[in-house]
């Protein structure tokens, strides 16, 4: 909701605060007072193309504000936040301040949430919060894809099951075309791949590696090409240890067990002794160990001759070309391989793969077209009944011959939501040609089509805040008192924003905001050096009432004319307002 707009220095306003509400505003006012300043601010804060010229004389810039309360959840919030804005949250919702800086120099900035963004941004932002209704280029419903979403919610329930029922199959259709479509394309370059692959594969199992192989082959390599010189350090350990020729002083067994043997013979006299003695016997039996391994060592060395160690190089340059084609290691050779099997069998399902999607997008195809045509069928009963209901309110607002259109034609293809093109055109009478919305028709015409056709949306496709210019352009009587009530009618569901001149929709408002303008003449007594400025107020009941007299008869202070106004807002509040 647009709880609050602020204007600086634009048109004759110089510096004005319009409090907004809930339910129907309406901002009435002398002509040249500046109302449609209204209009022009909440423009600028669309991202409508700014106008140096709209800044008021002798004024640097112009700066229009507004002060948006949003739900928590509403898309407006997020889109902001990403921009780098700042929202300031409250208890279910959020507040948000749009603004607009237009320099007479013909500059333009625009602030969201405090921080400088991109005109575009704001657009982006603000034409999801409000809506103006008044000239031709401001039309929300101008697009056929917003009149397309706004038959869609106007069919209601029946609509939204097929609709996302053709939606899903569509994207799945879509998916499933595309995998088609690459499969075929890429169908030689896919079977180079798999012939690159067959051949890989087969040079890999021909040598079968094992995980770890090359580094066990080097190791064992390394010990090979230095086997004389690992047999001599092993005959000469093992002879140490026990060799009976060894020398005067003998081996190192016949010497640990003689000290043993000398220490047990006392071991009796000093346990300390005793000690030592069986730690003798361990040392004992651990050189007897080493003697073994050792000479099992040298028998194993004995057997593995030249032969072993030419098959060991042969081996590795046999693994060190895998190396070098497929990846740093064996290990990695392997895990290369498993994957390369995995996509080799993908490729050769290539066949049946293109068989089994060619026969599923006919299927799903033959199924879209049934649902399209049911969807057409919903769509036409709904374009039927909005045209009828939106045709009835035309003629309530003095366009007694207008009928709004709703074409449905078949685009001859499927699309993501059907196969319909919509257009919605204005008839303006019998045996008149419909045309497009926004051409053929006045501006206040067009504020009538408009507000005609979201009264009837406003309870399915609502936008937050609506403004209207121009809307009893033309009109008067009995007619004016129908743009008030449907007014109100529309102002049940949403904001609504109003710039008028009638007091028979002025007598509606929830909120009545008046503009009033002021002259000052210049030194020499003249207006030529002087200027004009307005000011905005909230008008309370016995201030409305003048007003309203005003817009009469032009004489706020004559006791008939606020009798008329008077019996105005009472009838407001009894007239019936249809749903």
């Amino acid at each position: 909701m647009l709880e609050e707009l602020r204007i600086r220095d634009l048109g004759v306003i110089t510096d004005a605060t319009l409090p907004l509400g809930p339910g129907l505003s309406v901002v009435t006012g002398e002509t040249g007072a500046g109302k449609t300043m209204v209009v022009t601010a909440v423009g600028l804060l669309l991202g409508a193309r700014s106008d140096a010229g709209a800044v008021r004389s002798g004024a640097k810039s112009a700066t229009a504000e507004a002060v948006l309360k949003l739900d928590a959840g509403h898309p407006a919030i997020a889109r902001a936040l990403d921009a780098g804005a700042e929202a300031e949250e409250f208890d279910g919702g959020a507040e948000l301040i749009l603004a607009r800086r237009l320099g007479a120099d013909g500059r333009s900035r625009a602030f969201l949430g405090g921080r400088a963004a991109p005109v575009g941004v704001l657009a982006e932002i603000g034409e999801s919060l409000v809506v103006v209704h008044g000239q031709s280029d401001q039309i929300r419903l101008k697009s056929a894809t917003a009149q397309r979403e706004a038959l869609d919610k106007f069919a209601g329930d029946c609509m939204a099951g097929p609709l996302s029922a053709y939606q899903e199959l569509y994207s799945r259709w879509k998916a499933s075309q595309a995998e088609l479509d690459s499969l075929r394309s890429a169908a030689r370059d896919r079977l180079r791949e798999a012939e690159s692959l067959e051949a890989a594969l087969a040079e890999i199992d021909e040598v079968d590696p094992q995980p770890g192989e090359d580094e066990l082959l080097k190791a064992e390599a390394v010990k090979l090409a230095n086997v004389e010189e690992l047999r001599i350090a092993a005959s000469t350990a093992h002879q140490a240890l026990i060799a009976e020729d060894f020398g005067e002083t003998g081996d190192a067994t016949t010497l640990v067990d003689s000290a043993k043997r000398t220490l047990e013979h006392v071991a009796e006299h000093d346990a300390e002794l005793g000690s030592a003695a069986a730690r003798l016997a361990e040392v004992g039996f651990l050189l007897n160990d080493i003697a073994t391994e050792l000479a099992s060592y040298q028998a194993g060395l004995d057997s593995e001759g030249p032969e072993r160690l030419a098959d060991i190089e042969d081996r590795r340059a046999a693994l060190a070309k895998l190396v070098r084609k497929y990846a740093p290691t064996i290990d990695e050779v392997l895990e290369w391989a498993e994957k390369a099997r995995v996509r080799y069998d993908e490729l050769q399902d290539d066949s049946s793969r293109i068989e089994a999607l060619d026969a599923e997008v006919v299927r799903a195809e033959a199924e879209l077209t049934r649902q399209s045509a049911a969807i057409s069928k919903i769509r036409a009963k709904a374009a039927k009944d909005l045209s009828a209901r939106v045709s009835a309110e035309l003629k309530a607002l003095a366009m007694a011959d207008a009928t709004l259109v709703i074409n449905l034609e078949p685009s001859g293809q499927l699309g993501p939501h059907g196969a319909d093109e919509i257009t919605f055109l204005l008839q303006p009478h019998s045996g008149a040609p419909a045309r497009p919305l926004g051409k053929g028709a006045s501006g206040g015409e067009l504020s009538r089509v408009m507000l005609a056709i979201e009264v009837v949306l406003a309870a399915v496709d609502p936008v937050p805040t609506f403004v209207f210019d121009e809307v009893d352009a033309g009109v008067g009587g009995r007619a004016a008192v129908e743009i008030g009530r449907r007014l109100a009618m529309l102002a049940r569901h949403v904001q609504v924003l109003v710039v008028t001149h009638l007091p028979q929709v002025a007598a509606f408002a929830d909120q009545h905001i008046t503009v009033t303008k002021t002259s000052v003449r210049g030194a020499d007594g003249g207006t030529a050096t002087g200027f004009t400025s307005s000011d905005v107020r909230l008008l309370d009941g016995p201030e409305r009432v003048r007003e309203l007299a005003r817009m009469l008869a032009g004489q706020e202070d004559s006791e008939s004319a606020q009798a008329h106004a008077q019996e105005l807002l009472d009838d407001a509040k009894l007239l019936p307002q249809r749903a």
